[in-house]
C-alpha cells in the first residue's frame, strides 16, 4: 500500500506543508531537518520560520535549504512562537499542515502514515501520533507516566474524552487539514497555544484522531520551550482547561460537584471559582476532609453521590488508575462520561 500511495505523488505541488518555528536550536535543527528530508513521503515542503535566532540556527537551516529546494527559511525579528506560527501558516501551500519543532526528530514514515490516515478518513480535521521521549536518561517517572498516558489515547473518542486531563495531542505530531488550521489559527491567551488550539477545535465539533504508531521522537531537555516559559507552567494549563470547562461542560450551571481536593482538584477549583463556577459538594476519601466544608461546600464520601443534586460532576484526580476506578464507580451509579461527568486532572 505504501508504494501505491507514494506513486500517486508524482508532481511538484506539495501536498503537505511542514510548519517549523525555529529559535536558538543550533544543537538540534540539523538532526530535525535531516529527519524531514528522510521522509518516504516526498511531496512536502518545509516552512522554517526563524524567530530571530542568534546562535547559528539560521545558517544551519539555510544550508539544508541550499541542498533541498523544498525547504524555505523565513527570517523574522524575535516575537515568540505564536507570531512565528501565525506568520508561517499563510506560506504553507499544502492541503495538510504538519507541525514540527526544531528539537524533535520525525520517523521516516511519519508523513506517509499520517497523511494516509487523513486521506482515508475525510471526517477527520487532524491527526496526531504516538511519541517516544528522548534522551531516556532524562525522562523521569512522571514524564514516563505522561508518555504512557498520551500513547494510550487511541481514537478520536478518547481524544475528546480525555481533553481536560492533559493536552491529548503532542503538538509536534499534529497534521491538520490546512483549511481547518487556518480557520482556527494560533492565538496568545497567556497559556499554551497548542492546548488552546486543540480545545477550540474539539469545542467546535472537529474530530481529531491519533495514529497508533510512534512516529515522533520528542526531545526533553533544558532547551525545551515548555521548560523555560511561564506560558507552559502547570498553572497556565489549569487556567486553560478551566476556561474551556466553564464555557462548555459547566456552561449551563454555576454549581457543580467536584470529586477530589488534592493538589489537582484544589488548583482547578480555584481557577473555576475565578470564572464564577463553585462546587456545591466536594467528594473525597481523605478522612481528614470528610465532614468538613471547603469554601462552604460540604465534603462527602462517594457513596453520598446518589443523594446529591444532579449537577455536572468534575473528577479532578491525578493518576490513570485512580481515574479508572472512579469512572467504573460512576458508571455503576448510572452516570455517563461526557454527559454527566468529565475527568479534568
Amino acid at each position: 500500500m505504501r508504494g501505491e500511495f507514494r506513486n500517486r505523488c508524482v508532481h511538484d505541488t506539495p501536498l503537505v506543508s511542514i510548519l517549523l518555528p525555529l529559535y536558538r536550536a543550533s544543537r538540534t535543527i540539523d538532526a530535525c531537518l535531516r529527519s524531514v528530508r528522510r521522509q518516504t513521503w516526498t511531496r512536502w515542503e518545509c516552512v522554517v520560520v526563524d524567530d530571530g535566532s542568534d546562535d547559528g540556527s539560521t545558517d544551519i537551516a539555510r544550508a539544508h535549504a541550499a541542498h533541498d529546494d523544498r525547504i524555505t527559511v523565513v527570517r523574522r525579528e524575535h516575537e515568540g512562537i505564536v507570531p512565528a506560527l501565525t506568520a508561517g501558516l499563510p506560506l504553507c501551500r499544502g492541503s495538510y499542515v504538519a507541525r514540527m519543532d526544531a528539537d524533535d526528530v520525525m520517523h521516516r514514515l511519519r508523513l506517509e502514515d499520517q497523511v494516509s490516515l487523513l486521506e482515508r478518513r475525510p471526517e477527520l480535521a487532524a491527526v496526531g501520533c504516538r511519541v517516544r521521549m528522548f534522551p531516556r536518561h532524562g525522562v523521569g517517572p512522571g514524564l514516563r507516566e505522561y508518555e504512557a498516558w498520551l500513547n494510550a489515547i487511541d481514537s478520536d473518542e478518547a481524544v475528546l474524552r480525555d481533553r481536560f486531563i492533559e493536552c491529548p495531542i503532542a503538538h509536534p505530531t499534529l497534521v491538520a487539514r490546512r483549511d481547518r488550521l487556518v480557520a482556527f489559527g494560533y492565538r496568545d491567551r497567556g497559556w499554551p497555544e497548542d492546548y488552546d488550539l486543540v480545545l477550540r477545535m474539539l469545542e467546535a465539533g472537529c474530530r481529531i484522531d491519533v495514529l497508533n504508531r510512534r512516529r515522533l521522537a520528542w526531545r526533553h531537555g533544558p532547551g525545551r520551550l515548555s521548560l523555560g516559559s511561564d506560558v507552559y507552567r502547570d498553572n497556565r494549563f489549569t487556567e486553560c482547561k478551566a476556561w474551556f470547562l466553564a464555557r462548555s461542560f459547566l456552561a449551563e450551571r454555576e454549581r457543580y460537584l467536584l470529586w477530589g481536593y488534592g493538589g489537582t482538584g484544589r488548583a482547578l477549583s480555584r481557577a473555576l471559582a475565578r470564572l464564577g463556577k463553585l462546587p456545591s459538594h466536594v467528594i473525597e476519601l481523605h478522612p481528614g476532609r470528610l465532614g468538613n466544608r471547603i469554601r462552604g461546600a460540604p465534603v462527602v464520601p462517594p457513596d453520598a453521590i446518589p443523594d446529591l443534586p444532579r449537577l455536572p460532576l468534575v473528577v479532578s484526580v491525578a493518576g490513570t488508575e485512580p481515574r479508572a476506578r472512579i469512572r467504573q464507580a460512576l458508571a455503576g451509579m448510572g452516570r455517563q462520561e461526557m454527559q454527566d461527568f468529565v475527568c479534568a486532572a
